[in-house]
């Protein structure tokens, strides 16, 4: 009898021990994740050099319209905007026959080529 109750008391102590091991593996994993998500945010934000994602409705109508003028068959896959010094740059990521390519544009809807691109980000 007394051999039955300590093999029940075993059987309880294991299955607690058990349980408890399960939910500490699972805060674990979800504290990963979280971590994993903070560092991902944060390199999207510095590959982008200060600018700040939109939907493509909020572009200005000049935009869209040298995008429409321009690049008839294009889709706009995503858009940002950056303001510095009183400049607002858009730059639009857009596939024209199923290649990628990044455009930026100025608020008035006029281009601003690669070179242009380059010396703005060197007065950043």
């Amino acid at each position: 009898m007394i051999t039955t109750k300590i093999y029940i008391m075993k059987k309880l102590v294991l299955t607690f021990v058990a349980i408890g091991l399960f939910f500490t593996g699972v805060q674990a994993q979800e504290t990963e994740t979280k971590t994993t998500t903070e560092v991902t945010t944060e390199t999207v934000v510095s590959e982008n050099n200060g600018y700040n994602k939109i939907e493509a409705a909020e572009l200005p109508l000049a935009v869209t319209t040298a995008l429409t003028r321009d690049f008839a068959e294009a889709t706009t896959e995503e858009a940002w905007v950056r303001e510095k010094d009183g400049n607002v740059i858009y730059k639009l990521r857009i596939n024209v026959d199923g290649k990628t390519k990044m455009l930026y544009a100025d608020a008035e809807g006029n281009w601003i080529d690669k070179k242009d691109k380059k010396d703005e980000n060197k007065d950043s």
